[in-house]
């Protein structure tokens, strides 16, 4: 049973009187975690909670969602992280992609040069960051890049080498349903 809507007569604004319903089963607090002995620990070690707060800031990136995916699977392709590839295989897959689009993904690269400009910087953000020189940007400039899509490029790259980095260390691999 869903509960009831709760009331807030402390808030000035008559709109926001009334507080939405809580999911079941989710509760209006900091997340938490257990702790070694099981028990909670309190809330979220900062760096959890950081990583939900990037992955909230990502949902607004710049770049098309299909060249997204394309980039996460090149990075996730470096990484090792077969639980992400066939994560975002599948997405690709929902956006349309063809087989051919996620192999040459996977190489990153693309049939199109200017989103193979894009997806080489993202793996060389990730492989080799300390090697990228002011011409290479200025090649990925070259293409339309703008300075945001670069930026919005290094939040991809660093939260999916995050996820794929989680995913690794707690030995996670992708079911049969996800192939």
């Amino acid at each position: 049973m869903v509960p009831p809507r709760q009331e807030n007569p402390d808030d000035p604004h008559p709109a926001r009187r009334r507080t939405a319903r809580p999911v079941p089963g989710t509760a209006r607090r900091a997340p938490r975690h257990p702790g070694p002995d099981g028990r909670d620990d309190g809330p979220l070690p900062a760096l959890l909670q950081g990583y939900l707060d990037l992955s909230r800031a990502i949902k607004r990136v710049s770049i098309p969602r299909a060249l997204s995916e394309k980039i996460l699977l090149a990075v996730q392709e470096w990484l090792g992280c077969a639980l992400c590839l066939a994560a975002h295989g599948a997405a690709a897959r929902k956006l349309g992609l063809s087989e051919n689009d996620i192999t040459l993904a996977r190489q990153g690269l693309s049939t199109d040069a200017r989103e193979t400009a894009l997806i080489d910087l993202a793996v060389r953000l990730l492989a080799e960051p300390a090697a990228i020189t002011d011409e290479d940007l200025a090649a990925v400039r070259a293409h339309g890049w703008t300075d945001r899509v670069l930026a919005d490029v290094l939040g991809l790259v660093s939260l999916n080498h995050l996820t794929g980095a989680f995913n690794l260390l707690a030995g996670l691999e992708p079911t049969t349903e996800s192939h």
